[in-house]
């Protein structure tokens, strides 16, 4: 706006036609003015702008001899502010009051029809545009928040596991404890110590996740894998990238839902580097805890990539959000020697919420 409105002065003032200048450099400002809320009232910056055009071009034809500054040129920006930022019944009258306005200007400056013809192209393109650009940003964001859902399905299914199998045990132990009352009440008293640990666990783990619950769908009850599947991920090398993994013996105490997040991002990772890592020969994967995190590395060695490796980054999304839905942080790059690494750290247990 600020450019606009320097501009608009400079030029009447280089102008030698300096007839009715208080309501050209007027029409100009309102014009100006207009562009500061056309994301938050596209409908009413167009009325107001081009209503004050329309007014103007009128007067041109009626009495008023002078012809507007260069610097109304910025109302193409309305029809693409408009279409992008407008609802529909608003995008259709702020494009009619638009359309009412174009006949109207070109008899006040009267114009060829090759002109007529550029004039409702530039103000159609401007508002294809934005109509263009809504449309990709609400699929990404469509997409994006399926990706987001996809891991609080995932999510759901292992805390489905998670207290299936804890319940399943504290059932056992319940079973053991009635059993050993009578004989042995020391042994039933450690069981029911072992009991109200085991519940304790699973309430936090219940608590922590019951945030992402998926809605209206059911539970897969497969086996969840882990930490130590990830070292099932090695390979030799050869005709398929080779795979070496290190995995520390502290993280395998780690909450089911961090070990399962652990494994996926790892699986992920190293899917990815096979599919798009350019002259790679192998891939490395480290596991390590310290200060009550754990952090997996994935490094390829294969040649630099400045962007991500699938086409629309959704692999990358979908384990960022995993990171974060358990507490913990996920970056992936480019690294400066070369290949690509990406780095996840998580709690070493969940936290309730």
């Amino acid at each position: 706006m600020a450019v606009l409105v320097a501009s608009s002065f400079v030029e009447m003032l280089l102008r030698e036609d300096k007839a009715w200048a208080p309501l050209v450099v007027s029409v100009s400002l309102v014009v100006a003015a207009c562009l500061l809320w056309r994301r938050t009232s596209p409908l009413a910056a167009v009325a107001v702008a081009f209503g004050a055009l329309l007014a103007f071009d009128i007067a041109r034809i009626v009495a008023v001899d002078a012809t507007g500054l260069q610097s109304i040129a910025g109302v193409l920006v309305l029809p693409y502010a408009l279409l992008r930022w407008g609802a529909g019944r608003e995008a259709a009258l702020g494009l009619g009051i638009i359309l009412v306005w174009l006949p109207v200007t070109f008899i006040a400056t009267p114009a060829s029809p090759a002109e007529w013809v550029a004039g409702y192209g530039f103000f159609l393109f401007s508002a294809a545009l934005g109509a263009a650009v809504r449309y990709s940003t609400s699929s990404r964001v469509r997409e994006i928040e399926q990706v987001r859902l996809r891991q609080r399905n995932e999510l759901a299914r292992e805390l489905h596991d998670t207290v299936g199998h804890r319940v399943s045990a504290i059932a056992v132990q319940a079973q053991a404890g009635r059993a050993l009352s009578a004989a042995d009440p020391e042994r039933a008293l450690a069981t029911l110590i072992t009991i109200e640990e085991e519940a304790s666990r699973t309430l936090k783990e219940l608590r922590a996740l019951v945030g992402v619950l998926r809605d209206g769908t059911d539970a897969d009850v497969a086996p969840r894998r882990g930490v130590a599947d990830i070292e099932r991920l090695a390979r030799p090398g050869g005709e398929v990238l080779g795979v070496r993994v290190q995995v520390s013996n502290d993280v395998e105490a780690v909450d089911s839902a961090v070990s399962t997040a652990l494994y996926l991002i790892a699986a992920e990772a190293v899917t990815n580097a096979t599919r798009h890592a350019s002259g790679a020969t192998h891939v490395t994967i480290d596991v390590t805890a310290s200060r009550g995190q754990v952090r997996l590395r994935v490094h390829d060695d294969g040649e630099a990539r400045r962007a991500s490796p699938t086409p629309a980054g959704y692999g990358l999304r979908g384990m960022a959000e995993r990171a974060s839905l358990l507490g913990g942080t996920f970056q992936a790059g480019p690294e400066p020697d070369g290949g690509w690494s990406v780095d996840a750290s998580l709690p070493l247990t969940v936290r309730a919420s």
